[in-house]
Parts: structure tokens; sequence; C-alpha cells
């Protein structure tokens, strides 16, 4: 009888084995949650994913992964990259320029997501990172395929979804064990954000000159009628933008409207000289934008292009102080444009890199362009 009851004891006990074991996999990867060595978090799809406790060997894919990454300083994680991060004409993006070493990494595939699992199993890494999948079921696949924690996040901005850029800054800072240099770079953008509004919010608008952006990029370069009505270095200046009031994220201005509304000050998006004919090209010899008052009083102005794979916050800043020196000198007379671009940028990517990117991809950056 004891005989009897100690088999039945042992068979009993691999049967609790076998279900723990087996319910242990989720998601193609092994629960380890009671051991201590994963921790379930919610990403921002709402998606439980189990990750490991310490995260080491990170991939990231989809527009400003890893920008977002770099931001808080975890790019000696990176072990691949996406085929376009391996491209000459990338060095353009900050993060990039600062850590050359990361278009060296071995390709996942190709961007915007379209990246190749066998590719990412080869390099081993602990995590990845997938900004704006086009929808959960995406990233439970992908997770599905490579047995690797996805972790979903949403990119943001500043202006309508600040609330998503800030929680994925969180929740990645959460994931590779760094919580603090999230809350940096997020006090970092409120403060300067805040800076830029409290020099300018008691300017009466009669003050204030009008301005207009021309050549804006969006998906590519674009000639002089390509505007963003609710330019971000606009709004946080509180200028007085002619094309404010179209209503849309992105416009094509007709000439017309452009020439009706006459601005004093006109700029650039540094992005034109890379279509035919540019922005600037068409300053020098449309004879309607030759007539506007901004060209006729040599009030015309270059600044970097913000958009190249997703928005790059730390230009967007840099943009706006140098837009300040032009529209406000008064307000601004203790800013030194290109000393401010290599602040912002040095401590958002770990080098003052605004010198490299403006000569070498904008043809000197901030500037007044002679287009007479």
């Amino acid at each position: 009888m004891i005989r009897v009851n100690f088999f039945r004891s042992i068979i009993y006990l691999l049967a609790i084995v076998s279900v723990l074991f087996l319910s242990g996999c989720i998601g193609g990867f092994e629960d380890n949650s009671l051991n201590g060595e994963t921790r379930v978090i919610i990403d921002s799809y709402n998606r439980e994913v189990q990750v490991p406790n310490n995260v080491e060997r990170v991939v990231c894919q989809g527009s400003g992964a890893l920008r977002y990454l770099t931001y808080l300083e975890g790019t000696d994680m990176v072990v691949g990259v996406e085929s376009n991060e391996h491209r000459d004409d990338q060095m353009k993006k900050p993060y990039l320029q600062a850590n050359p070493h990361l278009s060296n990494l071995p390709s996942i595939g190709e961007f915007r997501g379209n990246t190749d699992p066998e590719r990412i199993m080869m390099v081993e890494p602990d995590i990845i990172f997938w900004v704006d999948p086009p929808s959960s079921s995406d990233a439970n696949q992908l997770q599905s395929r490579t047995g690797i924690p996805v972790v979903a996040l949403e990119y943001g901005n500043f202006w309508t979804y600040r609330e998503s850029l800030d929680n994925s800054l969180r929740l990645m800072g959460e994931v590779i064990g760094n919580q603090e240099r999230p809350e940096e770079v997020i006090s970092f953008f409120d403060n300067k954000i805040d800076d830029l509004n409290e020099r300018t919010a008691d300017i009466s608008k009669s003050d204030k000159e009008s301005v207009f952006i021309g050549g804006v990029a969006h998906r590519g370069p674009h000639g002089f009628q390509s505007t963003q009505p609710e330019y971000p270095p606009f709004e946080f200046l509180n200028a007085n933008n002619v094309a404010r009031d179209m209503g849309t994220e992105q416009a094509h201005v007709s000439k017309e409207a452009i020439v009706d509304w006459d601005p004093e000050i006109i700029f650039v998006d540094a992005s034109t000289h890379e279509t035919t004919p540019s922005a600037i090209h068409e300053l020098e010899s449309d004879p309607s934008y030759r007539s506007l008052s901004a060209v006729e009083e040599g009030e015309v102005y270059q600044v970097l292009p913000y958009n190249s794979y997703n928005t790059n916050f730390g230009t967007l800043l840099a943009n706006s102080y140098y837009i300040g020196t032009i529209l406000y000198p008064d307000e601004f007379d203790d800013i030194d444009p290109d000393k401010k671009a290599d602040e912002i940028y040095e401590f958002l990517v770990g080098s003052p890199v605004y010198n490299q990117i403006s000569e070498e991809f904008y043809q000197g950056g901030f500037q007044k362009v002679s287009v007479r």
C-alpha cells in the first residue's frame, strides 16, 4: 500500500510540474516571472508583455524608435538597426551623427517596421521596441514569430499627443532599467517650451511682424508652397503666422494666397535644397514671389528640417530659439542660436552636432538667405 501511494505521489507531482511548465509559455517565450527573471508590463497598445528584468540587448523598429532610445542613453544596448540607418544621407539625423557606430550594426530588415523576423533573431535581442505598429495584432505576430518580447509604443508629439510621447519614454526607460532619464528628458522639453512661451507671451499682436514658413518637409522635400499651418516653433513663440487658420496639419498653399498674405518675414525649411525647384529658387525666380515684402526687404531665413523619420524634437527646439532671435531680438538677446542648438543636441543625443549637420547637409544651417 505504501509503495502504491508513493508512485501515485510521484505521478501527481509530475503532472503539476507539467502544467506549470506549459502554462509558462506565453507568446512564444517562457514565463519566468515566478522566479524573478521577468516581469509583466502594459505597453502603449494595452498589451501585457512579459519582459526580462535585466535587458542588455535591444533592437528598435518603426519611425523614431531608435531616436527615443538615444534620448534615454541606451545606444550601447542596440544590436541591430533598420536598413535605412545604413544610408549615408541618414547621417543628417542628429542621433546618428552623434552615434555613428549605430550605422555599422547588422541590418534587421527594411525600415518603417518592415523588418525580417529571421534577421532579428540572428542578432539575439532581449527586447524589440516597435514604434507605431499598424495594430496590436502585428506586434503579437512579430513576437510569436521571433519568440522575443515586443513592446509597442506610440511616438506622440509636442502638441496633440504629448501624453503619448511622455508615456512612451517612461515605458522604454522602465523596460531598459533607467527610470530617471525619461524624467530628465521630459523636464528638459517642458523647460524649453515654457521658456519660449514666457519670453513672448506678453507681446501684443500689433507688435508682431507677420511670418510664413515654406518648403516644409513632409514625407520628403517640397517647394515653397508646402507649409505647416500650426508650425510648432511659431506656436511656442506665439508668432503671427499668416497660415495658422488653415486648420490642417500640412498644407500646400496656393501662390495667390501667399501673395495676398504678403508676410513680412519668411522662413524656409532647408530640406527644400533636396528638390527641384527648391523654395529658394522659386523665391529668386518667380515674379510673384519676388514682389513679396519679405523678399524685397531681405527678410528670408533658413531653418533646419525637423521631420526625418518622424519628429526630431531637438531640431524643433533649436529652430524655435533661432526663429525667436529673428522675430523678437530684444527678448532673445541672450541666445546664440548655434550654441543653443548644440546645448540641445548634447543633452538629447550625447554630442554637439549642429555644425556637422548644418554644414554637411544643409548649406550652412541657420542663416539669412539672399534671394535678390
